[in-house]
């Protein structure tokens, strides 16, 4: 026969009494006594680095060495690597200088003198040649944005018509304009 829980004895929790202080933690045991330990050859390290300089030197600069070639191109192994440089994406390619251009002056004579008038050293102008429209000559360009030099001043010379004028051109286009003004008037625009 079971009692129901209601009907059962009630007990007294157990007591608990305290302890004085410092009796509820464990004793205390002595740490034994050992050598302290060294690591060896580490306070000599530098005293060895300074007598062995040569060997030092010799495994910093082969180092060194090793760390360049495996950061410069890679020409041999990669020929479309070769063109390239680092630090410059592939979508943009590397610019190309061109070659200087051998650069002279050329004096020529322009047809209006009132035209060179205008001009002042440092302007850049292009030269036309105007062919004689009744033979069915065309105006066509000689030379594209060429800077002038000098502006002579006129000669009093009463059968000369026109203005000198001196340019700096490439040594190709100076032969154009001498040809040029042999056989047509020669006329400027200002760029």
């Amino acid at each position: 026969m079971s009692v129901p829980p209601s009907l059962s004895p009630v007990f007294p929790p157990p007591l608990h009494i305290p302890r004085p202080l410092g009796t509820d933690a464990p004793a205390t045991c002595e740490v034994p006594q050992f050598e302290p330990v060294r690591v060896r050859g580490g306070r000599y390290q530098l005293h060895r680095l300074l007598r062995h300089r040569r060997r030092a030197l010799a495994a910093g600069l082969a180092i060194t060495a090793a760390a360049l070639v495996a950061a410069g191109p890679r020409a041999a192994t990669d020929p479309l690597r070769a063109e390239r440089t680092r630090g410059h994406p592939a979508s943009q390619p590397v610019r190309r200088h061109a070659p200087p251009v051998d650069m002279v002056t050329a004096p020529v004579r322009i047809a209006d003198a009132a035209t060179v008038r205008l001009l002042r050293p440092g302007d850049r102008v292009d030269v036309i040649a105007a062919g004689d429209p009744a033979a069915g000559g065309e105006a066509r360009v000689i030379a594209r944005g060429v800077r002038v030099t000098k502006l002579p001043e006129p000669a009093d010379a009463a059968g000369e018509s026109g203005a000198l004028v001196v340019l700096a051109v490439p040594r190709d286009t100076a032969a154009r304009l001498v040809g040029a003004s042999a056989t047509a008037r020669l006329a400027v625009t200002l760029c």
